[in-house]
């Protein structure tokens, strides 16, 4: 994928949201941290749902709006080798210190082992690792979603040319 694909990348359906998902899922590996943001019902759960059948990783995937954060393990009957922690800040956001929340969700202590995706996480959880990967999505009237991918530090723009 050249760096002029990773802006105004358009996706028509869920489904082309969550192939995509599991394309970036092939450049993913143990330590990365995806932000996610864009509004309700972009398809920000899509993308992970896509990405953690690309790291082939236990259960169904859904919004952990509720529960804040998830674990998913790696199935290896299904490929998986790399845990998935998949986070939501959006109701961390109201909180009187909302980095305090964050710190207490302890998600810096599977960061190496796993790929760590956190939804509303943009000035929240940057400090978790020097190198992330900012996905913005947003959801057009007919209900396409165009994707922006911005590389923060490391080799992500070397391993984004690889999709």
């Amino acid at each position: 994928m050249s760096s002029e694909a990773w802006s105004g990348l358009r996706l028509a359906t869920v489904d082309d949201t969550q192939a995509f998902g599991r394309r970036l899922a092939a450049v993913l590996r143990p330590g990365d941290l995806l932000l996610l943001t864009g509004p309700l019902g972009a398809g920000k759960t899509a993308l992970v749902q896509g990405i953690g059948a690309g790291l082939g990783v236990q259960g169904a995937i859904t919004s952990p709006t509720f529960v804040i954060a998830r674990v998913h393990r790696p199935d290896p009957a299904r490929g998986g080798a790399v845990p998935l922690v998949h986070a939501d800040a959006y109701r961390l956001g109201d909180a009187a210190d909302p980095r305090a929340e964050i710190d207490d969700l302890d998600l810096d202590a599977s960061a190496d082992d796993a790929v760590t995706v956190v939804e509303w996480g943009a000035g929240l959880v940057e400090q978790l690792n020097d190198e992330y990967l900012a996905v913005r999505i947003d959801r057009l009237d007919d209900d396409t979603r165009v994707i922006d991918l911005v590389p923060h530090g490391g080799d992500w723009a070397a391993r984004l040319e690889k999709m």
